[in-house]
C-alpha cells in the first residue's frame, strides 16, 4: 500500500511491534541500542525544536555525516513529520560542491557528522547566505551540538507538530537528493512520501525478512538505495544497527559481533572482501592452499536453481563444510540475504558467494526512481545471472530501440509510482529525462538493455551498456564499454577497467591491476613481490596481462577487440586528499572524462 508517509512506519512500529534494540551503533567502544518509544519521544521532541528554530514545512535542512547514526534517523524523521526537507550531502564531496548544494537548496540549517566535514562546510558557509548555523552530531569544538539547541525538553507541547504531521499526504515533497553525476553540477531528485513508500511496500514480499531479524546498514544514507532500506527496516520491524566499512571483518569485526541476517552493500565492497578471503587463500600453505583453490574451483559453473548430482553434489558437500562454512562463519553465521546495487556486480563475484551459500541479489535503479525498478529474487526461479532480475509489481518498462543497437535491445524508459516529480529548479532538465504519452509518464534511463526469458521462465532485465557512454571509433563503428569492463574486471588480476577509443582507429585499455591477484601470480611464478607500481614495468607482467586480453578479445566483436592497453599503479577512488577530481563518483561509477583527462598522456602515447 503506497497510500502513506514516510514516517507512519514508526508509529506503526510503536503501535504494533516495538523493539527494545530499534536503532544502534557503537558509542565508546560498546554497542548501545534506543528502543522504539525512546526514539518516538526524540523524534517528536526534535520536531517541536526545529518549530523552535523557525521552521516551517518546505524548508530544507541539509545532514552530512561519514557514517550514519540513530541519531540521523531520530533527525530525519522529525524532519519528515513536520514537511522539512532533509538534504542529505555525500561527505566526500568538496566544499565548492557543497556550497552549490547549499545555495541551490536554500537550506537553512546543516547538521554534520565528526571529520572534517564541519570545516568544509564552514568553508562552504562562507559562499552560502541561506545557511545561518551549523550543528553537530557529535561534540565539537566549535559547533553546538544538534540535541542541545533542537531536542526540546520531556514533556514539552506536541500539538503543533500533530497538526502539521495530519496536513501531510503521501503526494508531498518528502526529500531533495542531489546526484553525484558523472559531468557538471549535481542535480536535485524530488522524492514524494509516495515514491520512497512503493518501493518499501514492493520490496516487502521479495526479502527474506521476518521481524526480529538484525540489519546492518554502513552505506551511506546521502544515497537513497541505503535511505530506503533503513525506512524498509523499520517498515518490517528490523532491528538495525549501523556501523562503518572500516571494522566489518575479523574475529573483532562488526559483522562478528552483530550476526546480521541482512545488509545492503556495493559491488566494490563485496570485491573487496573477496579479495581479502583470496588473500588468506593465499597465505596458506601445502595442501590447505591447494583445498581453498579447488573449493574456488567448484564455483566456475555455478548457476541459479543448479542441480548438482553425483560426484558434482559429493565435491560441493566437501567444499562447502571445508572452506565456505567458514566464509559464512566470518559474516556472522546468519546471513539470510545481501542486496547489491549502484553499479554492476562482476559475474565471478555473484557466483562465488552464492556458490558458497551466501545469498547475494542485485537490483538496479535510479535515484529518479526512488530508487528501484528490478530485483533479482531471493525465491527460487526468481533470479538469473547477468541480469539485474524482474521488474518490481507496478513497474512497466519499455524499450526504446531508435538508435545504433542490437535487435531487441534500445534505451530503458521505465514508470512506475517512484518515478520521481522532477528535477528541483530545473524544469528543462526534466523534461530531458521525463516524457509523457498516451501510455504513461515514463522516465529516461539512459541506460540501454533488454527484456529476456529466465530459464525457468519469467521476464528478466539484462542492462548492456550505457547510452551516453558508447564510444564511436574514427571508422564509425559504436562500441559499448560496460560489457567489455565487466568482462576485464571478471579477472582475479584486474582490479579496475575502463575502455577507451572515441574517435581513434581502435579500442583501448586502462587497466589497473588486483595487487592481491597478482601477487599471487607473482608467488607462484617466484617472482619477488617489491610494490604495485614496480611491478607493472616487469616484461613478464605486461606478457601475462597481454594473454588475459587475448582471452578476453574473442567474446566481443572485431571493432570491440582491445588492440593496445596501459597498466596503471593505483586504484581509482570516490574522493581525493590531494585536491585533485576524484575518478569515481561517491556510487563508485567511473569518471570517464576525468580519467580521461588524467591519463592523457598515457593514452596518447597508446595512440602515436
Amino acid at each position: 500500500m503506497t497510500d502513506k508517509c514516510i514516517f507512519e512506519y514508526l508509529d506503526d512500529q510503536a503501535a504494533h511491534f516495538p523493539l527494545t534494540r530499534a536503532f544502534g551503533a557503537k558509542k565508546d567502544g560498546q554497542w548501545q541500542y534506543y528502543s522504539t518509544a525512546e526514539v518516538v519521544d526524540l523524534v517528536n521532541r526534535t520536531s517541536v525544536g526545529l518549530l523552535a528554530l523557525g521552521l516551517k514545512p518546505g524548508d530544507k535542512v541539509a545532514t552530512a555525516v561519514y557514517k550514519t547514526s540513530p541519531e540521523w534517523v531520530i533527525l530525519d524523521f522529525a524532519l519528515l513529520q513536520i514537511g522539512v526537507l532533509n538534504i542529505p550531502l555525500y561527505p566526500t564531496i568538496s566544499a565548492r560542491e557543497f556550497a552549490y548544494i547549499l545555495n541551490e537548496s536554500e537550506a537553512k540549517y546543516c547538521v554534520v557528522g565528526p571529520g572534517d566535514l564541519y570545516e568544509k562546510m564552514a568553508a562552504a558557509q562562507e559562499h552560502t547566505p541561506s545557511l545561518l548555523k551549523i550543528f553537530s552530531f557529535e561534540d565539537h569544538e566549535v559547533a553546538e551540538r544538534w540535541d542541545q539547541v533542537l531536542l526540546a525538553p520531556v514533556g514539552c507541547d506536541f500539538s503543533e507538530v500533530a497538526k502539521i504531521k495530519s496536513g501531510i499526504k503521501p503526494d508531498d515533497l518528502a526529500t531533495i537528493i542531489y546526484t553525484s553525476g558523472t559531468t557538471g553540477n549535481p542535480k536535485g531528485v524530488m522524492l514524494s512520501h509516495r515514491n520512497i513508500v512503493f518501493n518499501v511496500e514492493a520490496m516487502r514480499k521479495l526479502l527474506p525478512l521476518q521481524m526480529g531479524d538484525r540489519g546492518l546498514s554502513f552505506l551511506p544514507v546521502s544515497h537513497i538505495f541505503e535511505r530506503a532500506v533503513v525506512y524498509a527496516y523499520v517498515a518490517y520491524g528490523v532491528s538495525t544497527t549501523f556501523t562503518g566499512t572500516e571494522n566489518l571483518g575479523g574475529d573483532d569485526g562488526d559483522l562478528k559481533a552483530i550476526q546480521p541476517h541482512f545488509f545492503s552493500t556495493v559491488p566494490r565492497l563485496l570485491e573487496k572482501v573477496y579479495e581479502r578471503i583470496l588473500g588468506r587463500g593465499q597465505a596458506l600453505k601445502g595442501i590447505k592452499r591447494k583445498l581453498f583453490f579447488w573449493a574456488i574451483e567448484q564455483t566456475e559453473d555455478w548457476e541459479f536453481d543448479k542441480k548438482y548430482t553425483g560426484i558434482k553434489a559429493f565435491k560441493r558437500m566437501i567444499a562447502d563444510r571445508l572452506i565456505f562454512s567458514k566464509w559464512r562463519a566470518g559474516l556472522g553465521g546468519s546471513i539470510k540475504g545481501i542486496i547489491t546495487g549502484a553499479s554492476a556486480c562482476p559475474m565471478r563475484i555473484m557466483r562465488v558467494f552464492n556458490a558458497a551459500g551466501i545469498p547475494v541479489r542485485e537490483g538496479y535503479g535510479l535515484t529518479e526512481a526512488a530508487p528501484a525498478l528490478s530485483f533479482s529474487h531471493f525465491a527460487p526461479g526468481g533470479a538469473m545471472l547477468g541480469t539485474v532480475g524482474q521488474l518490481l509489481e507496478s513497474v512497466v518498462v519499455k524499450i526504446d530501440d531508435q538508435g545504433e543497437y542490437r535487435p531487441g535491445e534500445g534505451e530503458i524508459w521505465a514508470t512506475s509510482p517512484g518515478i520521481m516529480l522532477g528535477f528541483y529548479k530545473h524544469p528543462e532538465k526534466t523534461t530531458e529525462m521525463i516524457r509523457e504519452d498516451a501510455d504513461g509518464r515514463w522516465l529516461v534511463t539512459g541506460d540501454v538493455g533488454m527484456l529476456v526469458t529466465g530459464h525457468h521462465g519469467g521476464t528478466f532485465l539484462k542492462i548492456t551498456d550505457r547510452k551516453k557512454e558508447l564510444l564511436k571509433t574514427s571508422g564509425g563503428k559504436y562500441v559499448a564499454p560496460t560489457p567489455i569492463e565487466s568482462v576485464f574486471k571478471e579477472h582475479r588480476l584486474v582490479d579496475q577497467a575502463m575502455i577507451i577509443g572515441e574517435n581513434q582507429k581502435f579500442v583501448s585499455a586502462l587497466i589497473i591491476p588486483s595487487e592481491d591477484g597478482l601477487k599471487e601470480w607473482c608467488h607462484d611464478h617466484q617472482i619477488k613481490w617489491t610494490n604495485l607500481a614496480e611491478m607493472i614495468l616487469l616484461p613478464k607482467v605486461i606478457e601475462r596481462y597481454e594473454m588475459l586480453v587475448e582471452r578476453v578479445n574473442p567474446h566481443f566483436g572485431h571493432a570491440e577487440q582491445v588492440k593496445k592497453f596501459v597498466l596503471l599503479p593505483a586504484p581509482w577512488e570516490p574522493a581525493k586528499t590531494d585536491g585533485t577530481d576524484a575518478e569515481l563518483t561517491p556510487t563508485l561509477k567511473l569518471k570517464r572524462r576525468v580519467i580521461l583527462q588524467k591519463f592523457e598522456k598515457e593514452i596518447a602515447e597508446m595512440y602515436a
